[in-house]
């Protein structure tokens, strides 16, 4: 973990280094380079008198970064907009996040914030199922995946790399008829785990795999593109991460990180993610185009608690099954 850190920290003072004073308001976040911008300059242009400076990376660095930061007693980001609750139950429970009730929060449903107001979610990005229009079998079900038409032809993100594939695996293991053993049927069927989603659209779009489970927005977007892949919600139902935002306890500019979760919440935030590709997490919204009503994605339960305690078992079982 220390030589993790200390490569953070090295980090930290070379390419990340953001002066304290540069801006009004410093934020850290996992979104992809283009939305992340797309996001600051709508807060921008709706809070002309704040100047926002943002560092963006994989959760897993972003979270290195700032634990370097913190052992250094010296905090940069006063907000975070990373890809999962898990992760910021993590930092409510360390006490590293601050307690804000947005008003927003009354257009949410009450199991997409903490109760305390110490995150909130702010869109739906679920994993489903991606295939090749060639495939053989068009799959509705995830125990598709381990029928013998996809024997040797499927592959996922690796829990071990991607926050969203754990919190996949933890969900689908709470799943009664799928639970670990879904994975082991899986793995004993030829399937592969390791990287990303970005290798998973990939290794699909190209013929290399038939099939994957993806979070939805890639295929979506690279369909539309004219790529030749079909992505699925399964009947059983999908997992969600939900890109929450949280403000740090020894956030700087305390008074701006409320002004940016205010409005990453309010429905004008929300329409910008929208227009991003993404479901929104705010009540009444639209959906994306290419993606089904709504109302008509099931969307499994995880509990961000449990989820958080349960990591390094879940951890250590999900590579047992994987480590041939």
């Amino acid at each position: 973990m220390k030589t993790i850190v200390s490569a953070a920290a090295l980090l930290a003072a070379s390419l990340f280094a953001i002066p304290a004073t540069a801006a009004n308001l410093v934020l850290y976040t996992s979104q992809p380079n283009e939305d992340a911008q797309a996001t600051v300059d709508g807060f921008m242009a709706a809070n002309p008198d704040i100047k926002v400076d943002w560092v963006r990376d994989g959760t897993p660095k972003i979270m290195a970064k700032l634990q370097a930061e913190i052992e250094a007693g010296n905090p940069v980001a006063d907000v975070l907009l990373i890809a999962d609750t898990v992760t910021l139950e993590r930092l409510k429970e360390t006490g590293k996040l601050m307690a804000y009730k947005s008003p927003e929060a009354a257009h949410y449903d009450a199991a997409l914030f903490d109760a305390d107001g110490y995150y909130y979610s702010t869109k739906l990005i679920t994993t489903g199922i991606v295939y090749n229009t060639s495939a053989s079998m068009k799959p509705t079900s995830w125990k598709d995946l381990a029928k013998p038409e996809a024997k040797g032809l499927v592959t996922m993100p690796s829990p071990l790399t991607s926050g969203a594939a754990l919190i996949h695996a933890q969900t689908l293991a709470a799943v009664d008829g799928l639970g670990w053993d879904f994975y082991k049927d899986l793995a004993a069927n030829g399937a592969t785990a390791a990287g990303g989603n970005g290798g998973i659209l990939k290794a699909v779009a190209s013929g290399e795999k038939a099939y994957g489970m993806i979070v939805d927005y890639m295929p979506i977007r690279e369909k539309a593109k004219g790529a030749p892949v079909e992505f699925v919600f399964p009947e059983e139902g999908v997992s969600a991460v939900t890109e929450p935002v949280g403000i740090l306890s020894t956030a700087k500019n305390a008074d701006s990180a409320k002004k940016f979760v205010d409005y990453v919440l309010s429905e004008k935030g929300q329409e910008g993610f929208l227009k991003l590709g993404y479901i929104p997490a705010r009540n009444g919204m639209k959906v994306p185009e290419g993606f089904p009503a709504r109302e008509t994605i099931k969307v499994l339960p995880v509990n961000a608690a449990t989820a958080l305690k349960s990591t390094d078992a879940d951890l250590k079982t999900f590579s047992g099954i994987y480590s041939n």
